[in-house]
């Protein structure tokens, strides 16, 4: 109820605006987050033509009582998917490969080639979720069960591909994947012949001035870092995820990320716009949902409205990430750590949208949590708790709730 009640707040209290968005509103939600223990800090942001604003409320850290602002970094997930798809899609109108490509054509001959009837995975099928490969590979015996991919190598991929069987026709269903996504990184950097952090700075954050945008942070970054939390409150340290990297190891900040929606949504043109575009074409439908899959993104169609959006999560953040082209506007939404919150932040922009609460050209709107407060109903932790007993390659799992 909880989740609708923020939504209903949100749109009912008549406050100071920036454009038509109701920042007093704004400002009364993430407060009141923070004032119940639910966040060690939310921060806003929105951008339009008149300008940026941002709104924040906590603290980055027990340790640190600076409130956060632009420039305070968190993990953004699965939005990492977004740039490998991004740097995809540049590539290949660079013609330094194509979609269609099987990934025959770049990997080793020692990896055995995933095929279903005679059909091979392409880099298409990589980004648009539809090899067939699972959400998370099945070999993994992590040495630390609190960081299960740090020590998952390129070599336990190329394993994991070589006895993968897709389990129903390749392209002719959704089914999301963080193995995917490493495998798709992978090639991108056997084609760049660099890694992959270099890869997204030299092509994506370099032409976007996005410098605060990475995987390794500085000194200076980790300083300025908001410190992630788990349910339980325990604070929960930054995730190394190894060889699926690309699926979900950028860090970012809010002023980075409000230049990245501006120039997805065309408020700025850049070299990279065609390739934007790209990832925004129509691919496929999702399965089990009215939604259609993109290079990456899910798209939404409802009543004449064209809505992207990414979400995903890690241990300690949680994110989303929500354009529509059309009316130029953009809301990412960093809640922690549960699914909930990404999902609050859909309705909340789609219902926005279809009050016309927002119509002013080229608003951005982000929000970023350190959840701490445990929910009042914890069934997932009785059952992490149970998994205890079971085989480590499942524990793992529900021990970080990982949901990249």
């Amino acid at each position: 109820m909880k989740k609708y009640t923020i939504v209903i707040l949100l749109l009912t209290v008549t406050p100071t605006v920036f454009g038509q968005i109701a920042t007093d509103s704004i400002k009364a939600i993430i407060k009141r987050e923070v004032a119940h223990k639910r966040s060690k800090s939310i921060i806003v942001g929105i951008v339009n033509a008149n300008g940026r604003q941002i709104f924040a409320e906590g603290k980055k850290s027990d340790k640190d009582a600076t409130l956060p602002d632009g420039t305070t970094i968190y993990e953004i997930g699965s939005i990492t998917k977004v740039f490998t798809s991004l740097a995809l899609a540049d590539m290949s109108l660079k013609q330094q490969l194509s979609l269609t490509d099987p990934i025959s054509k770049f990997l080793p001959t020692t990896v055995k080639i995933p095929v279903r009837n005679g059909k091979e995975i392409t880099l298409l099928s990589l980004s648009t979720h539809r090899s067939g490969m699972p959400r998370f590979p099945y070999n993994v015996d992590p040495k630390n069960l609190d960081e299960p991919y740090a020590d998952y190598t390129v070599s336990k991929l190329y394993e994991y591909v070589s006895h993968f069987e897709p389990t129903f026709d390749i392209d002719s269903k959704w089914r999301y994947s963080n193995v995917a996504y490493g495998l798709l990184g992978n090639i991108l950097t056997l084609v760049a012949q660099k890694d992959f952090e270099a890869l997204i700075t030299a092509e994506i954050c370099k032409p976007l001035h996005m410098n605060n945008t990475v995987i390794s942070l500085t000194a200076n970054q980790k300083s300025n870092l908001a410190v992630g939390h788990a349910e339980t409150g325990t604070v929960v340290g930054l995730t190394d995820l190894g060889a699926i990297g690309p699926g979900g190891s950028i860090r970012s900040n809010v002023n980075d990320l409000l230049t990245f929606a501006e120039a997805n949504m065309g408020v700025i043109k850049t070299n990279l716009s065609p390739a934007m575009e790209l990832t925004h074409v129509m691919q496929a439908k999702k399965d089990g949902n009215d939604t259609f899959i993109t290079m990456c993104w899910t798209l939404v169609e409802n009543n004449g409205q064209h809505l992207l959006f990414k979400d995903g999560g890690m241990p300690g953040y949680s994110t989303f990430l929500g354009i529509d082209k059309k009316i130029k506007l953009a809301s990412l939404f960093y809640p922690i750590p549960t699914i909930q919150y990404q999902i609050l932040a859909g309705i909340f922009l789609m219902l926005l949208i279809k009050l016309h609460l927002i119509n002013i050209h080229g608003h951005y709107w982000i929000l970023s949590e350190q959840r701490i407060k445990p929910r009042e109903q914890t069934p997932l932790l009785s059952y992490t708790n149970n998994l205890k007993l079971q085989k480590r390659h499942h524990l793992f799992l529900m021990k970080v709730n990982l949901i990249i």
